[in-house]
């Protein structure tokens, strides 16, 4: 699946008229203010959901947290973990639903609400029934901000840099998890006074909720996503919010009319193809939405069941397996893998992820972190003979895992997920992936500690295999997406034929444009003519 064609005037108007800009963003001062809101309205998303794994993936050695639950091992262990994706699980049919009638920004801020709630609850939790609703409660509430960020930044980024900041949102779970363990650490610290208290867990479960407090005072101050103005038919707020951050590169002002008639086109033809007024009615409408929901649901599945998940909450029982034991040592390693995991995460998302084709990201990742769990499945095999030398490379190859992990996985879900889905389905696409996940989230963190504690090593081998199972998927059924608008992929499967209906209707609107907005300035008059028939049609204005 190759999905795309080479690059030409026809098809992408919009990508090549980007392409000639050379400012970068931190040269524009309105598009470097709205990242840096978009930043905290976002990013703290994955924030809550990276402090949540390793807030529960440090508990589990604290003496003080396995004293009040009663020592919770196997099937009690893996049931507190996996509330939370059973949580996530249960809100998931209902996140498009929310995001499509009440707008991005409305989504989040319920998702927030809903976090801090959960929180509170855990911090305060007199029993496990309590500590078990706490956890659903928790989990309830992230895909609501996860789903709703990740389309909020791909539908207000610029198109030069939506990739790259697109990239940095799932590795910025690492922001979380190191506040998260850094917390956990000194609670737990010989010196520190709660180190024998309920303090020590009910502390770091209370400032789960500071990512979500954040994010819910920078939304307010986010715009909302132009896209889904423009399909409540606010164009005048659309053409703003396009015209307040994209106007200020290389003929800026010939770039946001484009921009703007690329989205109302494409949008107008989307709404002719939906032929069911219910949220998931299209699911199953024709064979390429058929094929973009299966792929979601792969990449969900996918980016759980790469050996992450072992990693992100059982890290403590990976370590007692090769002999490291001392709680402070394990706390310690911790919470240097998660420092190192932002480290990874960003260096890759920054110089390497979005600069590449996206199948060949996802093929070296899947292949790396495959050829590094064969690595670690024989080392361990060694340290249970006895082997003290066999603890490096599992420790070794524990780190080296993670930029492996991010080069595709771990960077360019979200990026890939919107640039598979037309506007319409974009929020069913990620809830699709959000729900594998959680499915995926949930056997895993309940079977995880079941077959650690059963077979110990030889549990790995089941991810070796898995992993070239992704392998062989990735190259067979992913298509190529890089270098193109969310609006030029829209239709990547659906043919010439509907392309053209497209930018017959764009020339229609930018000659409306030009009719009601006035004339562009000379220099650009000439560039202009490539795009429009100048052609005047007065029926939509934004």
């Amino acid at each position: 699946m190759t999905g795309i064609k080479d690059l030409n005037e026809w098809d992408c108007p919009l990508t090549l008229l980007a392409k000639e800009d050379t400012k970068k963003w931190y040269q524009k001062p309105k598009l470097r203010c709205l990242y840096f809101v978009v930043f905290f309205a976002t990013f703290t998303a994955n924030w809550a959901s990276g402090f949540d794994s390793a807030v529960m993936n440090s508990v589990q050695e604290l003496d003080s947290w396995i004293k009040y639950f009663d020592n919770p091992v196997r099937e009690r262990l893996g049931l507190i973990m996996a509330l939370y994706s059973l949580g996530a699980l249960c809100s998931v049919p209902f996140v498009p639903v929310l995001s499509q009638r009440y707008g991005r920004r409305t989504s989040i801020r319920l998702a927030c609400y809903i976090m801090c709630l959960g929180a509170g609850l855990q911090a305060g939790a007199r029993n496990l029934p309590m500590f078990l609703a706490a956890r659903w409660i928790l989990g309830f509430g992230v895909p609501f901000a996860l789903n709703n960020a990740a389309t909020l930044v791909a539908e207000l980024a610029h198109p030069n840099d939506r990739p790259t900041i697109m990239s940095f949102l799932p590795p910025s779970w690492s922001v979380g998890a190191i506040i998260a363990a850094g917390v956990v650490f000194a609670t737990s610290s010989s010196s520190s006074s709660m180190k024998a208290s309920d303090w020590s867990w009910r502390l770091p479960s209370a400032l789960q909720a500071l990512p979500s407090v954040l994010q819910l005072v920078a939304i307010h101050f986010c715009p909302e996503s132009p896209r889904w103005l423009l399909s409540k038919d606010r164009v005048r707020d659309a053409f703003g919010v396009l015209s307040e951050y994209h106007d200020e590169g290389i003929r800026g002002n010939e770039f946001v009319r484009i921009e703007y008639a690329q989205i109302e086109s494409t949008l107008a033809e989307e709404k002719k193809r939906n032929k069911s007024t219910f949220v998931w009615g299209d699911v199953f409408r024709d064979a390429p939405m058929r094929k973009r929901f299966a792929l979601a649901a792969l990449i969900g599945f996918f980016t759980q069941w790469s050996g992450n998940a072992l990693l992100s909450f059982y890290t403590g029982k990976i370590l007692h397996i090769v002999g490291i034991n001392n709680p402070r040592t394990v706390q310690m390693i911790i919470f240097g893998w998660t420092c190192w995991g932002l480290v990874a995460g960003t260096s890759v998302a920054t110089f390497i992820s979005p600069r590449y084709p996206r199948r060949t990201m996802f093929l070296m990742g899947t292949v790396g972190t495959g050829l590094v769990y064969i690595v670690w499945t024989v080392a361990s095999s060694k340290a249970e003979t006895g082997s003290p030398k066999a603890v490096i490379p599992v420790l070794v190859f524990m780190f080296l895992y993670t930029p492996f992990y991010v080069l595709g996985w771990g960077s360019l879900t979200y990026t890939y997920l919107s640039e598979l889905f037309p506007y319409h389905q974009r929020s069913q696409g990620i809830a699709v992936q959000q729900l594998t996940v959680r499915i995926a989230s949930f056997l895993g963190l309940y079977l995880n500690p079941i077959a650690l504690f059963k077979i110990g090593w030889k549990y790995y081998i089941v991810y070796c295999v898995w992993i070239a199972v992704e392998a062989l998927t990735v190259y067979f059924f992913f298509p190529e997406t890089k270098d193109r608008t969310l609006e030029e992929l829209a239709f990547m499967w659906e043919g010439d034929a509907v392309w053209s209906k497209i930018r017959e209707r764009m020339d229609e609107v930018m000659a409306v444009q030009l009719h009601d907005l006035g004339p562009i300035p000379e220099e650009q008059d000439n560039d202009l003519e490539r795009v429009t028939n100048e052609r005047v049609v007065n029926d939509t204005t934004p």
